[in-house]
């Protein structure tokens, strides 16, 4: 059983989105506090960025934030973290929130969501970031991605072997426990990051 002490979690800052979201957003921070897993995330005010922060804090967890100057300048920040990095630019946070993390969680969101969460597979599969990688699938919501990688793999431009880099959960409870349940990744798979 891995030792998970913080999990970085991609997600949304829309607040246009369905309730279901929210839900499961505040259920995913709950339990984090719960199981006294720190949480790491993007900093935002809002939307389920705000949700699974506010759950977490609510619970009695503790949530890292890292945010990039020129978000803060215009006032994007939750300004009620445990604690907060201010970076110089966005690369540096992402790099910084998997630096903190022994996990990550990625809910639904837009673009940002799923670039940090293809840019972190990309890293696990070149051996850069061993730690588990889950997807929280809420409503199916990640479904039509999910095929997009199986028909990556189908057509090789990526190895059978890389589907193990990520897991699938329908449920928070379910991420949680892939967390704890995920092999860490050998860095000796760099060997077949090229096909």
């Amino acid at each position: 059983m891995n030792n998970i002490q913080s999990v970085c979690i991609y997600c949304a800052s829309s607040t246009q989105i369905d309730k279901a979201y929210f839900q499961a957003a505040h259920e995913l921070g709950v339990l984090l506090a719960q199981k006294g897993i720190r949480l790491i995330n993007g900093a935002g005010s809002i939307g389920l960025m705000r949700e699974v922060s506010d759950a977490t804090l609510e619970a009695g967890g503790e949530v890292i934030g890292v945010i990039p100057e020129f978000m803060v300048e215009q006032g994007w920040h939750h300004t009620g973290l445990s604690k907060l990095h201010i970076t110089q630019s966005m690369h540096e946070r992402k790099q910084l929130m998997a630096e903190l993390s022994e996990g990550v969680i990625a809910l639904p969101g837009g673009c940002g969501t799923m670039e940090e969460l293809l840019e972190i597979i990309t890293w696990k599969q070149l051996g850069l970031y061993p730690h588990p990688i889950v997807i929280l699938n809420t409503n199916g919501f990640f479904n039509p991605l999910l095929g997009m990688l199986e028909q990556a793999i189908e057509q090789h431009f990526m190895r059978k072997e890389h589907k193990a880099i990520w897991q699938v959960a329908d449920t928070p409870e379910k991420a949680i426990e892939l967390l704890y349940q995920t092999p860490l990744w050998d860095k000796k798979v760099r060997k077949f990051a090229a096909l």
